[in-house]
């Protein structure tokens, strides 16, 4: 049997993401909050990507991600592109 589990490796963007360094506050804002600073951050973030794809792939369902939002997330998994 196996059993999926997130390893070290799996997470290691995680440490070099600008969002480490910043606080989660402008990640995850309260309810109809912007997150123009939070898109702005990862915009210039070289850890984007693999970001996204772990929101994705995790079905993160709050917060900001990879520079997207929760409706740009989950408009990305309804058109089949994430």
């Amino acid at each position: 049997m196996h059993i999926d589990t997130i390893t070290p490796v799996d997470i290691a963007w995680q440490e070099r993401a600008l969002c480490a360094q910043t606080g989660a506050d402008f990640f995850f804002p309260d309810p109809g909050s912007s997150v123009r600073e939070a898109k702005r951050i990862c915009g210039m973030c070289e850890m984007r990507t693999a970001c996204l794809d772990y929101a994705l792939a995790n079905d993160e369902r709050f917060g900001v991600w990879g520079g997207l939002s929760e409706k740009e997330r989950l408009h990305l998994r309804r058109t089949g592109r994430g």
